[in-house]
């Protein structure tokens, strides 16, 4: 097991602009695969040694309080390279209503202040605008994209719309004239479903690999666990990672982040991608290899 701030550990150098891992890092079925089961690690800690990037979902449900957040810091410090990413509030794209101005600047504040003490650390590398496959490439909305923007400017801004509409150059220019950075998709591509790609439009690239279990993606009744259970075999992960490799190659630092969460699954895919791009086979929690001997073989 590695260790946790504070320790002797170090997190190996890396010269690469590129962040590789995980969506969250608190869940229960990583337990026995991805850290120790029983006792109380510190989850977050523990996958900094290995991460250079976690993106924070629990932000989508509600700003985080500032405290947390500043001990969230606190417990990466151990590996200089790391950087945050988080999901905006899910009120400023899934619960808009009929929102108006006074109402959006209420909102962007609430985000604003939650993030402050990432921001203040210097670890904020993005702030992912995620929006469901419902949001349709209309007038409407892509003024509400720009009314958005404006509010939240001084962040990296990232987005991420999941319908085949939006999939056009007027709309990449449009963002990159903003310098928002497209957030690639890779999902089950079912009806109008967005499709994976390799679009550049701001200094930061951002990739998300949501897996690809089409039998459960838009199943009404199927759970968090069930919709994200996959494990992108080694040839996709080659092919994906050709997609993130020409992303990173027109922006200053890219994040490709793995939200096949369930088991683990995440992290090997992570793994995988960083030893397709570096050429070199990354640490890799102990616990995760014993998991997943096929993958970890020399």
């Amino acid at each position: 097991m590695a260790a946790t701030q504070g320790s002797l550990f170090q997190p190996p150098e890396r010269k690469s602009t590129l962040r590789v891992g995980p969506a969250g890092w608190n869940y229960k079925d990583w337990e026995g695969i991805v850290y120790p089961s029983g006792g109380s690690p510190d989850a977050l800690a523990f996958l900094a040694d290995y991460c250079d990037t976690i993106e924070i979902n629990s932000s989508f449900y509600a700003p985080p309080r500032p405290k947390d957040a500043a001990a969230w810091a606190r417990r990466v410090r151990n590996n200089p390279r790391f950087r945050f990413t988080a999901k905006a509030w899910q009120r400023l794209s899934h619960e808009r209503g009929t929102a108006d101005e006074s109402s959006l600047s209420k909102d962007c504040d609430a985000v604003r202040g939650s993030m402050a003490p990432l921001v203040e650390a210097g670890i904020l590398g993005a702030l992912l605008i995620q929006f469901p496959w419902s949001f349709r490439c209309t007038p409407e909305n892509q003024e509400y994209l720009d009314k958005l923007f404006r509010h939240l400017r001084e962040f990296p801004l990232a987005l991420e719309v999941r319908h085949a509409g939006w999939d056009s150059k007027p709309f990449y220019d449009f963002l990159r004239e903003r310098s928002v950075a497209f957030c690639n998709v890779d999902q089950p591509v079912i009806g109008k479903s967005i499709r994976p790609g390799a679009q550049a439009t701001a200094r930061i690239g951002y990739h998300r690999l949501h897996g690809r279990n089409y039998a459960n993606w838009f199943k009404e009744d199927a759970g968090r666990d069930a919709r994200y259970d996959y494990l992108y075999t080694k040839e996709e992960i080659r092919l994906l990672s050709a997609q993130i490799r020409q992303v990173q190659q027109s922006t200053e630092e890219t994040y490709a982040i793995t939200n096949n969460h369930f088991r683990g699954q995440a992290l090997v895919n992570a793994m995988e991608i960083l030893e397709e791009l570096d050429g070199v086979r990354p640490a890799a929690p102990p616990l995760l290899v014993e998991s997943y001997p096929d993958r970890f073989r020399p």
